[in-house]
């Protein structure tokens, strides 16, 4: 029972926290609690899909095929597959975080993992299309040019800052996932 506790202490704060707020004032409470609602549903409409999606990718794609081709010696293939995969990605950026966590499993340079979560939180397809019909092609293609270089520079940066001790502790603790 402690450790059901321990686990999901933030949640069970939070959700006291809404508690109280609904008693104090009903009102804000109740929107509150209807905002959670629809975060946690459509988390439930995002989430499964990706899970079929990263089963089918881990047990489609070989360990030997992604290291070849985003693995340590991948250089410049793997950087671009990395922005490929992660600007055609659809959902909300945590659903990222199971995909690189597979990808760590399959032997992903760390590099290519933080192009990867970078290119599909800055990069995505339908977002520069949104952004090419809402505020112009030349801001939408501006950005992007600018996005492109920042990423790699970012995980350029974080992949040298990271140890090699701390690295093998993240990946460690994909493969335990």
């Amino acid at each position: 029972m402690k450790k059901i506790v321990k686990r999901y202490r933030a949640f069970i704060i939070v959700l006291s926290i809404l508690l109280v707020l609904t008693f104090i004032n009903k009102e804000l409470g109740s929107k509150a609690l209807s905002i959670s609602a629809n975060q946690i549903k459509e988390m439930l409409l995002v989430i499964p899909p990706i899970f079929v999606l990263l089963g089918l990718l881990d047990v489609w794609v070989p360990k030997e095929t992604m290291i070849k081709y985003m693995g340590e010696g991948s250089g410049l293939k793997g950087v671009i597959l990395s922005f490929l995969i992660g600007s055609a990605a659809a959902g909300p950026l945590y659903g990222a975080f199971p995909v690189a966590a597979v990808f760590m499993k399959k032997g992903v340079k760390f590099m290519n993992i933080l192009i990867f979560i970078g290119a599909w939180s800055t990069t995505k397809i339908p977002m520069f299309l949104f952004e090419s019909a809402a505020l112009g092609s030349q801001f939408a293609i501006t950005r992007l040019l600018i996005d492109i270089p920042g990423i790699i520079i970012i995980a350029f940066i974080l992949s040298r800052l990271v140890s090699k001790q701390e690295v093998d502790e993240i990946y460690e603790r994909a493969e335990n996932l």
